[in-house]
């Protein structure tokens, strides 16, 4: 009787997880910079009301270069994992460097700041690649610790969904600005240092794969409160991950995973409405910088905050946005942002 070639169950899963990967990014790449015009431009009013004017164009166009791209990516990179609030820092990047100061530049700088995100989103795909095969083998009933993580995301996920879309207007006209960004920087940076001396790297808890759907329904509805620009999205879930009873690594890590569902599907919702307004106003190519370094600088950052962790606390966070809200109102009271 020949012999029939199995394929194991975990390589089933590292196959489908690097067909999926390429196709993610495949796909990014297209959506962002290809497709999202073309499918902006034959939608809806609203759709069509994102449209730049010639002169909106030309004012955008002549506010970015290819080193603000970089810039820009890099902060991205540096500041989306980490709970200091990469939308803060982009808002307060932007105004340094003239960018979306004005209502024509706005709108596109605001879209630019989140298409770019796809760059992070990647970073955390690729380096915790064996989780995910872990999750796509639970999606076919071969794994049960990936299993019920990926119920747990997924209930986590929803709330900022539900709430998120509701109230995305209100956020984006009285919200995304230095001031508000500023006080969430204060408040969140006194939490930090109040509560770093009581987390500790070896607190006892609970491993990722036992979150269970209430625990999850908890860090999710406390991931809406960072739709605060400037609260952080890591500090939250991380913070509510702890209140549960998980371990710090776990938190951290369930973290990474639950924002790169809530990333994705935001990246995604932004660039099919907007994703014309980026390429109206910047190109293809400065988008695209944008995009490489937030994936370097993302990596860089996740993999030094989870070494960091190990040995040392959550204080250097709170410091950071203490020290970037007191700049960033001196550079207020100076009138350069």
């Amino acid at each position: 009787m020949p012999h029939t070639k199995t394929i194991e169950p975990k390589r089933r899963a590292h196959h489908l997880f690097s067909a999926l990967l390429i196709s993610f990014f495949a796909f990014g790449i297209f959506h962002t910079f290809i497709g999202a015009p073309k499918v902006n431009a034959a939608t809806t009013e609203l759709a069509a009301s994102t449209q730049l004017t010639p002169e909106e164009q030309s004012a955008a166009k002549n506010q970015m270069s290819t080193w603000k791209a970089m810039v820009l990516g890099a902060v991205e990179g540096v500041t989306e994992y980490l709970p200091i609030s990469s939308t803060g820092h982009l808002v307060v990047t932007q105004r340094i460097l003239g960018i979306g100061d004005t209502d024509a530049t706005k709108d596109a700088a605001d879209s630019y700041a989140i298409a770019i995100q796809f760059g992070a989103i990647l970073a955390v795909l690729v380096l915790y690649r064996k989780r995910i095969e872990s999750i796509i083998r639970g999606l076919f009933g071969r794994d049960t610790d990936g299993r019920n993580l990926l119920v747990s995301l997924v209930i986590a996920f929803i709330p900022a969904v539900v709430i998120g879309v509701a109230i995305e207007k209100p956020i984006k006209s009285d919200l995304l600005n230095v001031g508000p960004v500023v006080g969430a920087w204060i408040v969140g940076g006194l939490l930090i240092l109040f509560l770093a001396p009581k987390i500790k790297a070896d607190r006892p808890g609970m491993s990722i794969t036992h979150i269970r759907p209430k625990q999850a329904l908890i860090i999710g509805c406390a991931q809406v409160l960072a739709m605060w620009p400037g609260t952080s999205r890591s500090l939250v879930t991380i913070l509510a991950a702890l209140a549960v009873g998980t371990t710090l690594a776990a938190a951290v890590e369930f973290s990474f995973l639950l924002g790169l569902m809530t990333l994705g599907a935001a990246t995604l919702y932004e660039t099919t409405k907007n994703g014309s307004t980026v390429i109206d106003a910047y190109g293809w190519f400065n988008p695209l910088v944008g995009l490489v370094f937030a994936f370097i600088f993302a990596a860089l950052a996740v993999k030094w905050m989870v070494s960091w962790l190990q040995t040392r606390s959550l204080a250097v966070f709170g410091w950071e946005r203490l020290v970037v809200a007191a700049a960033s109102i001196g550079l207020m009271i100076a009138g350069t942002i």
